[in-house]
């Protein structure tokens, strides 16, 4: 394996909380040292001008294999990922079969590791088909490699047996990742309010969303199991992890772009490419999200990056499929909602996508000390460009971001200590 040095960069790493200008030398796939006159290497990359961070990281990513190939595959995915920046991606398990066996967390290891790109790493259903009436085996599939539990797609809406899966999961020290959305009030196409009742369209009330998170934590309070909210997307929801928090529970929580950025006004074009799951909410609800971003009530950045079809797209809105892909352009859209406005630093940004993510799921990685893999994404700040998905790496191409003017961009994702993506 060549050995790289990264030469003139702007180094990052939250893990120590080290920002400084300095070299980054990578040798037999680990990082070497990161220091002045590192000496010579078989690839030099110049990064002046640029950010040297540890690799991003995204914990909820949908794959579509098994079942749905020509939307994605986890090849398909893990090329938008190292284009994007990312080195280590968390798929999601509402698959066709489920992600509900130790077979099925081998299948997307061993996908992964043909591929030979991003690290993808598996996430198993809480439920056997993800049908929230009976635990899947969640003891066998940890130890073939899945690293969370989720039904993602659909909340657990059985009480019971959602408290089984927090007491089964604690004693495993797993996290468990809950879609949040009580299916009573469900069935929706848009969020419920003033915009949903003018266009005529069913809507997803905001309590949904807070339903089921109230519930959890109420669950959760007597067995202390590591609880993590999805895409959270409302006031209401953020306010209650807050409380959690203080109350000492052991809940994270993530929010996508969209929710950062979008509101529901976006879908009185009926532009299906508006429509997600949670959908997207109120300008308070933006403001909010922001707000726990700020303030640390909500941990990380998670793209929820759903492919679809064009023709499942072209469909009426309240027909067509929740979801939109956006990997490849996820870290220019944070620094859109977050740096440029002011409300968090590029080492908070840094955070959120390495080392808080890496801790979430507890793997090695988010960091750029010496000895540890060598995971590294190299960041132009001042890249400007327009987003195009006609030129994502997806099988798919269902972005509402289309079109967006940004102004940074990754440009060289390196896995393992080998390059897997340059800009050009």
């Amino acid at each position: 394996m060549p050995s790289i040095l990264i030469k003139n960069g702007t180094i990052f790493d939250p893990s120590r909380v080290f920002e400084l200008r300095a070299d980054l030398l990578i040798r037999d796939g680990r990082i070497a040292a990161v220091g002045a006159n590192l000496g010579s290497a078989d690839v030099v990359i110049d990064a002046a001008g640029k950010y040297v961070t540890p690799g991003l990281i995204d914990i909820h990513v949908h794959f579509r294999e098994p079942g749905d190939e020509e939307e994605e595959t986890v090849a398909s995915g893990a090329a938008t990922a190292v284009a994007g920046g990312f080195t280590t991606v968390c798929c999601m398990p509402n698959t066709k079969p489920a992600l509900d066996n130790e077979g099925q967390i081998e299948f997307i290891i061993r996908q992964a590791q043909r591929a030979n790109l991003a690290n993808v790493l598996p996430i198993g259903a809480i439920t056997k088909g993800r049908e929230g009436k009976e635990l899947a085996e969640i003891g066998s599939m940890l130890q073939r490699g899945a690293i969370a539990f989720s039904d993602d797609g659909v909340g657990v809406a059985d009480a019971s047996v959602m408290r089984k899966a927090l007491q089964y999961c604690k004693m495993f020290d797993t996290v468990i990742m809950q879609h949040c959305e009580e299916p009573t009030l469900s069935g929706g196409a848009m969020h419920a309010g003033v915009v949903s009742t003018g266009l005529g369209v069913p809507g997803i009330p905001a309590e949904a969303e807070q339903l089921m998170i109230a519930r959890d934590v109420l669950l959760d309070r007597t067995i202390g199991c590591r609880y993590h909210v999805q895409h959270i997307s409302t006031a209401g929801s953020v306010e209650l992890v807050r409380r959690a928090k203080q109350d000492g529970l052991p809940l994270t929580a993530e929010v996508a772009p969209h929710h950062l950025l979008l509101t529901d006004e976006r879908c009185r074009t009926f532009d299906t490419n508006y429509k997600m799951n949670p959908p997207l909410r109120t300008a308070a609800d933006v403001k909010a999200c922001i707000a726990g971003v700020k303030d640390g009530t909500i941990d990380i950045l998670a793209t929820d990056h759903a492919p679809h079809l064009a023709e499942e797209k072209e469909l009426e809105f309240v027909y067509a499929p929740f979801g939109i892909i956006s990997l490849e352009c996820a870290l220019p859209l944070y620094v859109k909602a977050l740096i440029d406005p002011g409300h968090i630093t590029w080492m908070q940004l840094i955070s959120m996508m390495t080392a808080k993510p890496a801790d979430i799921i507890k793997i090695d990685k988010g960091t750029l000390q010496e000895g540890k893999i060598a995971d590294v994404t190299i960041i132009d700040p001042n890249h400007k460009w327009t987003i195009d998905c006609a030129e994502f790496q997806s099988k798919s191409r269902n972005c509402p971001f289309t079109g967006w003017e940004v102004g940074c961009r990754a440009v060289t994702t390196i896995v393992g200590g080998e390059v897997k993506w340059r800009l050009g």
